[in-house]
């Protein structure tokens, strides 16, 4: 067979491909983002700086009367929002690769960072341990344990996905991992915070799609767990117990719920007015950090709750479309179990405030006081806008099948048997 050469290129030739290329490489960098990506990070800074603001209200006055600056607690809150929301935008652009080959070195650097609760840094609060003290910021580990173990979970079943039938497959390394995890943050008698990450395994365990006779077990024993530590401390009975629809226990077990309930209550529709908040003044114990929302309620009132509800509801429908629309197992465990996390914590955090559940001692996601917590959110909700980035490409290459479909189906009916 004869080869004819190939005539060589021309340099205005070589120079257009360079061109070409150029242009299509920028074109793949400014794709536009999808629905979800813009429901979750508006939802998540409309909430942050919406919590900013609040919490300079709910700790200005007791600032003031301590003869501090009304702007110090404000102040700490914004430097993690600062560093938090270009961490958010950061870890966005990180592709799911990477974030896989993160899961174990995270996983076991937040249960080392736990831990680190139990040596001379540690910091106990309210019979709590479970910050630590460095350089003069107060940390709480344990909020950076559950974006770890979401992501971690999310990993191992993913390369398990074909074999999720079986129950050692499921639970092996899972389970005791996830109740090592959990173990250190009861060590520090954290109930409500070893709740929120019983959520996360459960949320992982039940958007893997294993059999729903496999997901009853670890249902079962979560409960088991929670009703057992409950009832094996008397102080948390009592809390659990205590009946705060009357003044029987004001000064005791009920005199939070019950201010809070009260700010709520006076708030009315359009509430008292930003700043003009009276609970806040030394009645409503942790007004900036568990109970802020009944500050919202109280100086924005109804109105005011509505907006934060309804922004928490669009990060809920942005999160779980990811969650729907990915064809990865790995993006679809991980984000149901992030998605758990912080929806499940802001309804346990409301459901507090307004009387539904005992207290608990969970913040409210992006609102309450707590640079941690913040941090450990916005990096939270920077993966799943990486999560997020990866759906167009998704949902083009589904259109392209589905558009070749038809034609390679059209050109084997034209053919004629010769």
């Amino acid at each position: 067979m004869t080869q004819v050469a190939r005539p060589p290129q021309s340099e205005p030739d070589r120079a257009g491909s360079r061109g070409l290329a150029a242009r299509v490489s920028l074109g793949r960098r400014f794709t536009p983002v999808s629905t979800e990506f813009l429901m979750i990070a508006s939802a998540a800074l409309m909430l942050t700086i919406f919590g900013l603001v609040m919490v300079l209200s709910a700790t200005s006055a007791t600032a003031v009367s301590r003869g501090e600056n009304p702007m110090d607690g404000a102040l700490r809150q914004g430097i993690f929002a600062v560093l938090g929301v270009p961490l958010m935008f950061l870890i966005s652009r990180m592709p799911t690769a990477f974030l896989k080959r993160m899961a174990w070195p995270a996983l076991f650097g937040a249960i080392a960072l736990q831990l680190l609760v139990f040596t001379p840094l540690g910091i106990e609060d309210g019979g709590n341990r479970n910050w630590i003290k460095i350089a003069g910021f107060t940390l709480q580990p344990s909020e950076f344990l559950k974006l770890a173990l979401a992501v971690w979970i999310g990993y191992v079943l993913m390369r398990k996905q074909t074999m999720l039938g079986t129950w050692h497959q499921v639970f092996i390394p899972v389970i005791p991992v996830g109740a090592l995890a959990i173990g250190t943050v009861l060590a520090g008698k954290d109930l409500g915070t070893a709740m929120v990450l019983v959520l996360v395994l459960l949320g992982c365990l039940f958007f893997s799609g294993v059999k729903l006779r496999l997901f009853i077990l670890p249902v079962l024993l979560g409960i088991v767990s929670v009703i057992a530590l409950a009832v094996t401390s008397p102080d948390r009975m009592r809390r659990i117990t205590a009946t705060c629809s009357d003044m029987s226990a004001y000064t005791g077990d009920c005199y939070q719920s019950i201010h809070g309930i009260w700010g709520m209550a006076s708030g009315g529709i359009f509430g008292v007015g930003l700043g003009n908040s009276q609970e806040k003044y030394g009645w409503l114990p942790a007004a900036g950090n568990d109970f802020i929302f009944a500050i919202v309620g109280e100086e924005l009132g109804l109105i005011g709750c509505i907006v934060v509800l309804a922004l928490f509801t669009l990060f809920t429908v942005g999160a779980f479309h990811i969650i729907r629309k990915t064809d990865d197992p790995f993006i679809r465990i991980a984000a149901g179990g992030l998605t758990v996390w912080i929806t499940g914590q802001a309804v346990f955090n409301i459901g507090v405030v307004i009387g539904l559940f005992p207290v608990m001692g969970v913040p409210l996601p992006f609102m309450s006081q707590g640079g941690t917590a913040l941090l450990a959110v916005l990096i939270a909700c920077g993966v799943l806008l990486s999560f997020a980035r990866t759906l167009p490409v998704a949902e083009a290459r589904s259109a392209a099948r589905a558009a070749s479909a038809p034609r390679s189906s059209s050109a084997g009916r034209g053919r004629v048997a010769r």
